[in-house]
């Protein structure tokens, strides 16, 4: 497909799913949130118990929430991307209704921070069991927090109201003070501010968030643990350019979406840093993931070996991270307009919200909303503005 006629079709796309989560009020759905029914009683607060309610609720193909008593709720990692998406629009159009709207959500995202924290941080707005353990509603990690701050430093870039800055700062000492695994080839800054969980994308995540932010405010020392960070991660890169999930032996899987935070992380330490230690590493990365996960068709693959489920963070990452990449890799817009037009095809619902999942036999349709719609407004946002 041409770019030109495209761009037709995407901003179509857009405001249909732009009108979706309006009249949603910016609630939704989101694949954990099984812990969320009343029927949580009755797994007595056992571990496995509730892994088997959240992923039962996850994985049904049929949208259980309103029998389980799950209603749709509002989501700081929905208003992130949402306000990230607002600000793209505001600056390729100029429209000031997108500047006042992405405002609203990084107002409503101020007020509404992680309790017990100082500094501004995030976290989900359920619980979460995982088999590493429970994660309290609320309680923030570094991946929710890291890409809200960095519509926080959009906001400042391109509003240039200083607030929006200052809350930056204020993500970057909380995430100076979560826990770091330190090694002899780099330092891990920790998932979750309780305890240290090692995770590739969740530590280049901060480390970007803090490098970007530097570069603003001149703190070498930040600049300094984000290094250590990136040392970390790109001294695991595996030999054909991508990462696993973790360095644990039940971490050692490699997906489509946290290839893509990974990428976009390092590519922003790079901008930000100056630092061209790493710059084989983006290369090698980008060229493991073009190659890896995605169909010709645009189709974007789970993993990197096999495609189901067709998921719907796949896609809209992919098209955030290819669009981020259209300047500097040959032929990545044009894949980007691949994905993009493929999940419009076959995940959009003609109501404008998109579709959770696609199975090899059936769709789950659930309409979440940071997962799906508020990720995808973004991205489609992004590359909207880069089509010509």
């Amino acid at each position: 497909m041409t770019q030109a006629p495209f761009k037709k079709k995407l901003r179509q796309s857009l405001d249909k799913l732009l009108g979706w989560i309006e009249r949603a009020d910016y609630r939704g759905y989101e694949p954990f949130d099984g812990l969320s029914s009343p029927l949580r009683a009755l797994t007595f607060d056992n571990l496995m118990l509730e892994r088997l309610l959240q992923q039962t609720v996850r994985q049904s193909p049929v949208n259980l929430r309103p029998l389980l008593g799950i209603k749709p709720q509002e989501s700081t990692k929905g208003r992130g991307y949402m306000a990230w998406g607002y600000l793209q629009m505001y600056r390729s159009t100029g429209d000031a209704a997108y500047r006042d709207k992405a405002i609203q959500c990084l107002d409503w995202l101020d007020r509404h921070k992680a309790p017990g924290y100082a500094h501004h941080s995030w976290g989900n707005h359920f619980d979460f069991s995982s088999r590493v353990g429970k994660l309290p509603r609320f309680e923030p990690i570094i991946v929710w927090t890291s890409l809200i701050g960095q519509a926080y430093l959009d906001a400042f870039e391109i509003l240039g109201e200083k607030r929006f800055l200052d809350i930056a700062e204020s993500i970057c000492a909380w995430i100076l003070d979560v826990p770091r695994e330190r090694t002899t080839t780099g330092t891990c800054l920790s998932y979750v501010a309780f305890e240290q969980r090692s995770i590739h994308n969740s530590n280049m995540l901060g480390a970007a968030m803090l490098a970007r932010t530097a570069r603003l405010t001149g703190r070498t020392d930040d600049l300094a643990v984000a290094r250590e960070a990136m040392r970390y991660s790109c001294s695991r890169q595996r030999p054909d350019g991508s990462w696993y999930y973790g360095e644990q032996a039940d971490h050692h899987w490699i997906d489509n979406f946290h290839t893509g935070y990974n990428l976009d992380s390092l590519r922003v330490y790079l901008e930000s840093s100056g630092d061209e230690r790493f710059r084989e590493n983006l290369g090698r990365g980008f060229a493991f993931y073009r190659g890896s996960f995605f169909e010709a068709s645009g189709r974007p693959k789970y993993y990197h070996d096999r495609a189901y489920p067709i998921d719907s963070q796949c896609a809209s990452q992919a098209v955030e991270t290819l669009s981020q990449f259209a300047e500097t890799e040959a032929g990545a817009l044009d894949l980007a307009i691949r994905v993009a037009d493929w999940t419009i095809d076959h995940m959009q619902d003609r109501k404008g919200f998109f579709y959770f999942r696609k199975y090899p036999l059936l769709t789950a349709r659930t309409p979440m909303l940071h997962w799906a719609q508020a990720t995808t407004f973004r991205a489609f946002a992004l590359l909207w503005s880069r089509i010509a």
